[in-house]
């Protein structure tokens, strides 16, 4: 196994990551450190090139030092991904080398589960490395963290609607959700129990069956969901979903969803809120899993006390986030970025 680091400005450390011997190619990028271990998920994903898997990393791993300032964690940003599909490529051998990778960096960054990975998976990795987290046994244990993502997901849509037409009430509001994957199905369980109808669509025909079974979800192809009629677009799969070409077919009012760099360029978050499209800034709305994966780091006690807190602060900070950006008339976008910026220059200082 190798590690070869890549020079990238703005970020401290990537590395690029190999062993043949087990089929392994992957990258670990370390975007901050100043408010304490970069931390973020590993995602495996079958990337076309290893450079769409380097740029996805880059963006992940920024996105995670504005995520862990948003949420008020002491941690810093930092990302991984393995190229591969985890569905036929994913093996135990795999898993360790690039545990033995994390663990060559001596805790500058802390991984745990992402988009393709499990709590099982995390265990094999801990196998290799202490500096884990998501994992499903042990005294500060937190598991997996989609249900707490998808809360706070949830809490970031009724904030959303609260500032939009001035009632938090889902009850007969429409959503589009595309990707039913952990996050995106939780959420479909929260947004039903609150009375929300669904659309979805995801890349497996078998979740989509299930929702509709479960949900009464109306189901659509994958391309048709930017031009699905709903009140709400959730977005819960890959990112770079907000762009030139989807922005312009949207028809909701609203977009709040779990997917991680949603916009594919800052200049679409202003994009949206010319069409008169509100966008809650996903590096919030999305910031509950990692909030419990601290719990975990940090080695809290009272991990559900600590959660609950966490939480209400960012469904705090999102209100003040959409309020700000109503009083200028911009984008959220550029508030929440200005706003979590002000969060880390103010822990530097203390």
């Amino acid at each position: 196994m190798t590690l070869t680091k890549i020079a990238s400005p703005g970020h401290e450390e990537i590395y690029r990551v190999d062993d043949p011997a087990v089929g392994l190619t992957g990258f670990i990028a370390i975007h901050s450190t100043e408010a304490g271990p970069a931390a973020g998920g590993l995602r495996m994903r079958p990337y076309a090139t290893a450079d769409e898997a380097l740029e996805d990393v880059r963006r992940l791993s920024e996105g995670m030092t504005y995520k862990n300032a948003a949420a008020g964690l002491p941690l810093g940003g930092g990302k991984a991904v393995i190229i591969g599909d985890p569905t036929t490529s994913k093996t135990p051998e795999m898993l360790r080398a690039f545990g033995r990778a994390i663990d060559s960096l001596n805790g500058r960054y802390i991984t745990a589960e992402d988009m393709g990975m499990s709590p099982a998976d995390m265990a094999l990795l801990a196998d290799e490395t202490p500096y884990v987290a998501g994992l499903a046994d042990g005294e500060y244990a937190s598991g997996d963290p989609s249900p707490i993502t998808a809360r706070s997901i949830f809490n970031a849509i009724r904030t959303a609607r609260a500032h939009k037409v001035g009632s938090a009430d889902l009850q007969g509001v429409t959503v589009a959700v595309q990707g039913l994957g952990h996050v995106g199905w939780y959420l479909c369980q929260f947004l039903n129990d609150a009375g929300a109808g669904l659309i979805v669509t995801d890349v497996d025909p078998q979740r989509i069956e299930r929702a509709v079974a479960e949900f009464g979800a109306r189901p659509v192809a994958i391309n048709k969901i930017c031009t699905a009629q709903a009140d709400i677009f959730a977005p819960c799969a890959i990112g770079g979903i907000l762009n030139a070409e989807t922005i312009p077919l949207l028809q909701v009012g609203i977009v709040a969803g779990g997917a991680n760099n949603q916009l594919a360029n800052p200049e679409d978050g202003q994009a949206l809120h010319e069409r008169g499209i509100l966008y809650a800034p996903d590096f919030i709305a999305n910031g509950g899993g990692i909030i419990n994966v601290a719990t975990e780091i940090l080695k809290i006690a009272d991990r559900e006390a600590y959660v609950a807190k966490k939480l209400a602060a960012l469904e705090a900070t999102m209100a003040e986030v959409l309020n700000q950006a109503r009083q200028q008339d911009i984008s959220p976008d550029a508030v929440a970025i200005a706003t979590v910026r002000a969060k880390m220059a103010q822990a530097a200082a203390a």
